[in-house]
Formats: C-alpha cells, structure tokens, sequence
C-alpha cells in the first residue's frame, strides 16, 4: 500500500510539473505572437579574413583582444563557423560583442564545447551605471550544467561588487547573490553541434538546446528595459555558428 501510495505521489508530481511547463509554453507562445519580429544579427561566419594573422570577424564583431591579451588573436574564422580560443596570456575571458538595441529577444545559435569548456551568452547595456560593466544577465552552458542569472540584481550590482571585493559583503549581499542564479543539469556531447535557443520575455530568460528546453528563470534584473550589447564570453575555448538575434520589441 505504501508503494503505491508513493507511486501516485510521484505521478502526480511529474503531471503537475508538465501541466506547468506546458501552459508556460503557450502563454510564451501567445506573447511572441503580438510583438514584431526585427533581425538584429544574422551571421553564418561563412567568409574568410584577408589577413589570417589579425582578428578581422567583421559583421559590426568586437572582441576585448586588445586590451585583455595583450593583441593577440582569440576569435578566428575557420570552415564557416567562428573558433574563439583564449589566449595563455589574456588576463579575462574572452568577450566577442556585437551592439543590439532590443527589450526582449530570441537568440538562435550552433555551439561546440570540449571537456571543460563554456559559452556565456551575456546580455548588457552599457548605459546601466548601476553595474559593473552594463552586465543585466547571462545563460552559461558547460557540457554538463547550464546557469541561467540575472548580473543585475546579483554580482554585477557594483555596490554588492565593490563590497565584496572589499572584503565587506554582508549577509544580505550572499543571500541575494544566492537567488539569482538557477543551474541545471544537462548532459552534452563534447566536440558537437548542439542548437541553442535563448528567449528573453519581460523578465524571464528561457534556454532551450536542441529542441528541449532545458530551464527558465525568472528574475527582476532579466527584465531590464534597455538592453543594447550582445556577449558571447569565453573561459577557454568555444565554437559558434549560424548566430541570429531577433528583437521582439
């Protein structure tokens, strides 16, 4: 009697969750369907540098090479997809940019880690002086985890940010840092093609990989108005292609 009791315990459970996501799915769904689709960036890195010694991405592409690893090259373009390496002497991960006006998006991209690799599709506006650096939030996918976080309410708050690199974070800081961050398991092929959808409503980031959608998150600072750069950050190495960031309004 007790099995089955727990049985039905947990069916319950697993309808309940499924009844949630999927009428979070149509109302996502029904919210697309009012705003007007604008392509911000559509990039298929189907072209060549002229000198393959230089970062030359092109496309409106910026990378923070210069001024983090001393000029040398991180970001290459090779069989039509983008390589990003970080250097051995770059003292920060690398960032590739691209400047993109929008309030909420759909950012469709391929990607390829290796072992102990990562790709963080980081949103900022560079306006936002409350934060360190414009950053609002981020989605970062390893080969077994994703973290969904919202920067601007969280680490990247510079008040909070410059507390604790004082030493001086407060109980409140950690237990509000503690909530901005959702992770998630996952479980991916190293060295292969994944296809990635990143939807951001209002103030709700949803990533989904390979037509599954993985988790959502939802977060004061996600849903902050005036989001105008686009970063793709690298620890180590990352590959990207078939990038497409279409503004919803």
């Amino acid at each position: 009697m007790r099995t089955q009791s727990a049985f039905k315990q947990l069916n319950s459970s697993i309808l309940t969750g499924f009844f949630i996501t999927l009428a979070w799915i149509f109302a996502l769904a029904s919210d697309c369907q009012d705003q007007e689709e604008v392509v911000l960036i559509k990039d298929y890195f189907d072209r060549a540098e002229s000198n393959d010694d230089l970062e030359q991405i092109g496309n409106g592409w910026g990378t923070n090479s210069q001024k983090r690893a001393k000029g040398q090259k991180q970001v290459d373009l090779v069989d039509g997809a983008m390589k990003i390496t970080r250097a051995r002497v770059a003292d920060h991960g690398v960032s590739v940019t691209h400047e993109a006006a929008f309030t909420d998006c759909i950012l469709t991209l391929r990607f390829k880690l290796g072992q102990k690799d990562d790709l963080g599709l980081n949103i900022a506006d560079m306006g936002e002086k409350t934060v360190h650096a414009g950053h609002l939030c981020v989605a970062r996918i390893r080969l077994n985890s994703l973290e969904l976080t919202d920067l601007k309410t969280g680490r990247m708050n510079l008040a909070r940010r410059q507390r604790k690199q004082a030493g001086k974070e407060t109980a409140e800081d950690k237990e509000i840092v503690s909530k901005t961050t959702k992770k998630s398991p996952i479980e991916l092929q190293a060295d292969q093609w994944h296809q990635l959808e990143l939807t951001i409503i209002s103030d709700r980031m949803t990533l989904a990989i390979d037509g599954v959608m993985i988790d959502s998150f939802k977060s004061p600072g996600i849903g902050h108005p005036t989001k105008s750069r686009l970063r793709l950050s690298v620890n180590r190495n990352a590959w990207v292609d078939d990038l497409k960031l279409v503004k919803m309004r």
